[in-house]
């Protein structure tokens, strides 16, 4: 099979990995997104996909938008591609390329469709407290995620993993599944299924906004908000933003799914330290070896790893003693902010 692949960041590297380690597949060229200045010295910086394609030789097309760019365009129809791969390519594409491969485009996305259509499943499938999420492979078609579905691949989400641990995961699940989805394809065995829209829903761009911690909500809550956001969710502490980067809700039926001995640290005694009647956000105990204990809405939370501006990420442990943290100091806005 002759393919294009049409990728940018980490998480479309194992899929390309995998379709150019397979006999059956020659991928061509790589789409992928201009290259970014990033880092103190203001650099370029190819995208992960680029860096991969080049490992390989790989001819490399990098449109600022690839529906206007004619030459691109020119460059896709003389492949005569088999298939199109996409995978978090991060621009839309035009009917006329999802009409130029023989067998259509395929992409891999990182939800169970037809939830969680739209830029960011992953981290709103975590923000929403899900307990299993996957990859759906489908022919794409004009709208956003609307495709008829190929495959699905599933796995279960664990109580703290975060948005980048999950990337990863679903990565793996993403290669996997498109190598067979393409064979399936090229086999004419493949079965479309079109999506229910009626059960849709949607995974939109996250914004400023959505990184700010409100302490009147649930420990649960801020603790799916915390691990979905990762690692850029911030309160007010002190007069400056603090970003929390891990948490663990300290409710016992949320601690089934947690190992063992992280369950028997958090039981230990840890009862009598908790004070349910402060205000959201009030620091209602230290726990030792563990970190601060926050009051929330509905809760207590365990600020388990933070990030003081300007500084690398640090335990809660060390958090509490270097901020010589005090019960009863407040995380959150005030209600003079």
């Amino acid at each position: 099979m002759k393919i294009v692949f049409f990728g940018t960041p980490e998480f479309a590297v194992p899929s390309l990995e995998r379709l150019l380690a397979y006999p059956d597949f020659d991928v061509v060229a790589v789409v992928t997104q201009p290259d970014k200045r990033r880092g103190r010295g203001n650099q370029l910086i190819p995208s992960p996909i680029k860096a991969l394609a080049e490992q390989h030789g790989l001819s490399v097309w990098q449109p600022r938008s690839i529906k206007k760019d004619l030459e691109t365009l020119e460059k896709l129809q003389a492949v005569q591609a088999d298939a199109f791969v996409v995978v978090a390519y991060g621009q839309i594409l035009s009917q006329v390329i999802l009409d130029m491969p023989r067998l259509g485009c395929v992409n891999a996305h990182g939800s169970i469709l037809p939830k969680y259509r739209g830029a960011a499943p992953i981290q709103w499938s975590l923000y929403h407290g899900e307990a299993e999420t996957g990859i759906t492979t489908m022919l794409m078609d004009a709208g956003m995620d609307t495709g008829a579905m190929l495959n699905i691949g599933r796995i279960a989400i664990a109580p703290l993993t975060n948005a980048q641990e999950l990337a990863t995961q679903l990565s793996l699940v993403s290669a996997d599944l498109l190598v067979e989805t393409l064979l399936q394809l090229n086999q004419g065995t493949a079965q479309p299924i079109p999506q229910d829209s009626t059960q849709a829903t949607y995974a939109p761009l996250i914004k400023k906004a959505d990184y700010e911690l409100d302490w009147s909500k649930s420990a649960i809550a801020l603790h799916n908000q915390i691990r979905g956001f990762f690692p850029n969710c911030t309160t007010p502490f002190r007069g400056e933003p603090l970003k929390i980067i891990a948490t663990i809700p300290l409710d016992s039926t949320y601690w089934d799914g947690l190992p063992s001995n992280l369950q028997a640290s958090l039981t230990k005694g840890l009862a009598d330290l908790l004070n349910a009647d402060s205000e959201p956000g009030t620091i209602v105990a230290i726990a030792k070896g563990l970190g601060a204990i926050a009051q929330t809405g509905n809760g207590q939370l365990l600020l388990k790893e933070i990030q003081l501006p300007g500084k690398r990420p640090q335990s809660g442990t060390d958090f509490a003693n270097g901020t010589r943290l005090a019960i009863g100091e407040k995380v959150g806005r005030t209600n003079d902010e």
